[in-house]
């Protein structure tokens, strides 16, 4: 089993401190109750929203607060981002849609990948929203473009992007069913869906549990939107690399 840095267990439950929602830690597990959406409910856990999707309960989102945590200096040697980019299968004038792009650590890796390109960086959050518009601005990094996306919407024409990644966001979806419709329409015929999460099957990988994802649960609410899983790593340090395409 891969060890994890000393300094990363502090760091991770400072950031997921963060995440949690005011009275998570009070809560206990009922029985769900379910709803018309085909989503259910219960009680939350730490760190939940007490949403459940597929047997899943949807995890809290992290706030802007923990920004500085996304830009940390041993993120690149914890997950290996450039290991990552390397395996994108990017070409120069491919469609990115960073999904969740937060600060823009991917973004501004994957832009210059693709100089005839572009790079989505989609985003929730009003104050990533504005780090992520500012540091385009610095960086002169022309062909990024910051998009407002929605809780069910990441706000791209349909048929225009070619690769859309989402890293360690899946799990935090308020609503995933939709999302992945969304992002559905939007994939190019053969498109693909990256997604990056924490391994929940590794007991090393020292985060709580409802912020990392076992590949075969991924699998399960992808394959039921459409998705069909083309490639499966773990090279990466902590996390899956998991490639799906459109069914």
């Amino acid at each position: 089993m891969k060890r994890i840095p000393a300094c990363l267990s502090a760091t991770w439950l400072f950031a997921l401190f963060l995440a949690l929602p005011l009275g998570a830690c009070q809560a206990q597990e009922t029985n769900t109750q379910s709803t018309a959406s085909g989503y259910s409910t219960k009680s939350a856990a730490p760190g939940g929203t007490g949403k459940v999707y597929m047997g899943r309960e949807i995890a809290a989102i992290m706030t802007t607060t923990g920004g500085s945590w996304l830009d940390r200096d041993t993120r690149q040697e914890e997950e290996n981002s450039a290991l990552t980019i390397k395996n994108m299968g990017l070409q120069p004038n491919s469609v990115v849609a960073d999904i969740g792009a937060g600060t823009g650590f991917y973004t501004f890796q994957i832009a210059p990948k693709v100089p005839e390109g572009k790079v989505y960086a989609v985003e929730v959050q009003d104050r990533f929203i504005s780090s992520l518009k500012e540091r385009q601005k610095k960086l002169g990094a022309a062909n990024v473009e910051v998009v407002k996306g929605g809780s069910q919407s990441i706000n791209l024409p349909d048929n225009s992007v070619d690769i859309a990644l989402m890293v360690d966001v899946y799990h935090e979806l308020e609503h995933p069913r939709e999302m992945l419709q969304a992002i559905r329409k939007a994939l190019k015929p053969d498109g693909k869906l990256l997604l990056l999460e924490y391994r929940a099957e590794d007991p090393d990988v020292r985060i709580r549990a409802l912020h990392k994802m076992s590949a075969a649960q991924v699998q399960k609410e992808l394959e039921a939107n459409g998705f069909q899983l083309q490639r499966r790593e773990d090279f990466l340090p902590i996390q899956h690399f998991l490639l799906f395409e459109k069914k």
